[in-house]
C-alpha cells in the first residue's frame, strides 16, 4: 500500500512532468464536453477552460448538470469530462469506471438573507438547526421570527452528501426540512428573497450572490482560512474522466495543465485554493471526522 507522502509524491511529480506539459498535437483541435457540479463550474472550471483554450486551441464546452452528472455522464461516456464536489459512491453501477482527480478546494457555508443580522453560528448550532433543534432565529441571537431551513433534494448532491458527512459522519442523515431543491442556483436564489432562510451551499457559488455568508466557530471563510484549515467546513473538487474515452489523451492534459504552476494561477485568481496548495487539509480532515462523529446520532 503507497503511504499517504508517497501518494503525494507521486502526485506532484506527475502534475509537474514537463513530458506531460507538452501540448497535445492534433490537425484538428477537439472539442471536449465538460458537465456536472455546478459549484465547480464557477469556482474554476470556466476560468481554466479558457486559459486552456487560449494555449492549446481545445475547446472545451461547459455545462452544469451537478456533481452526480459530473460522475455518471462519464461512467456512461455521454459527456468527455466531469465536475464533482463529492467521491463516487462505491457499489453503484452508474457510477463505476471513472477516475477522480483532485483539482481545488471548496468551503461549505451557511448561508442566509442579507438583512439577517445574526454573522456567526457555531457548529454544534448548525447540527441543531438540521436536526430540527433550532426553529426561531431567537435562539441564535436573531429577530423573532420562523427559521426556514432549505436543503438539496436527496441524498447524493455534492452539497448534501458532504454536508451530511462534515456535519453529522453519516451519509444517511435526516434533515428536518420541506424545503427542498433540485440544485444550488434555486436554492441560493430563494435565500435572497428570504427573510428567514438558512441554508448550505458552497463558497465559490454563494460568494456571487447577494446573500450574507455566516462565519463559522469565529472563523470567516477567507482564502487563508480555507488553505489552512481554521475554516472547519471544506471539500475537494475533483476533476472527472473515463479511461476508455477516445480523447482520454487530451483530457489527461487539461488536467495535468489544471495542476501546473500556469493552471494554479488561474485557479487562485478566482479565489479558490488549488489542491496542491491545500495539502495539510487532508490531515485536518481526520479532526473533523472525530468531531462529527461526535456530534451525530447514532
Amino acid at each position: 500500500m503507497i503511504s499517504m507522502k508517497g501518494s503525494i509524491t507521486l502526485l506532484v511529480l506527475v502534475l509537474f512532468s514537463p513530458v506531460l506539459l507538452k501540448p497535445v498535437l492534433a490537425e484538428t483541435q477537439p472539442t471536449l464536453h465538460w458537465v456536472g457540479c455546478g459549484i465547480s463550474k464557477k469556482a474554476y472550471l470556466v476560468s481554466l477552460a479558457k486559459a486552456y483554450e487560449k494555449k492549446t486551441g481545445v475547446v472545451i464546452d461547459v455545462q452544469g448538470g451537478g456533481a452526480t452528472r459530473g460522475i455518471r455522464d462519464i461512467a456512461n461516456m455521454s459527456a468527455d469530462m466531469g465536475g464533482s464536489c463529492r467521491r463516487r459512491i462505491r457499489g453503484i453501477a452508474e457510477e463505476t469506471g471513472v477516475v477522480q482527480v483532485p483539482v481545488a478546494w471548496d468551503a461549505l457555508v451557511a448561508i442566509v438573507n442579507k438583512d439577517n443580522p445574526v454573522s456567526n453560528i457555531s457548529l454544534e448550532d448548525l447540527r441543531k438547526v438540521y436536526l430540527g433543534q433550532i426553529t426561531n432565529w431567537k435562539e441564535l441571537g436573531g429577530d423573532d421570527m420562523p427559521l426556514k431551513l432549505f436543503a438539496r433534494k436527496g441524498k447524493i448532491s455534492g452539497v448534501g452528501r458532504t454536508a451530511r458527512k462534515l456535519l453529522f459522519n453519516d451519509y444517511d442523515q435526516e434533515f428536518s426540512t420541506e424545503l427542498l431543491f433540485d440544485s444550488s442556483g434555486p436554492l441560493e436564489k430563494q435565500v435572497m428573497v428570504d427573510p428567514g432562510a438558512i441554508a448550505i451551499s458552497g463558497i465559490s457559488s454563494a460568494r456571487k450572490r447577494d446573500v450574507k455568508i455566516l462565519d463559522l466557530e469565529g472563523k470567516s471563510p477567507s482564502y487563508e482560512n480555507i488553505q489552512t484549515g481554521k475554516y472547519l467546513l471544506y471539500r475537494t473538487l475533483y476533476l472527472v474522466y473515463n479511461e476508455n474515452n477516445e480523447q482520454a489523451d487530451t483530457i489527461k492534459h487539461f488536467i495535468k495543465f489544471a495542476g501546473s504552476i500556469e493552471g494554479r494561477d488561474v485557479i487562485r485568481a478566482n479565489g479558490t485554493v488549488p489542491y496542491l496548495e491545500g495539502l495539510n487539509l487532508l490531515r485536518v480532515k481526520l479532526t473533523e471526522s472525530r468531531k462529527a462523529r461526535k456530534g451525530g446520532i447514532n
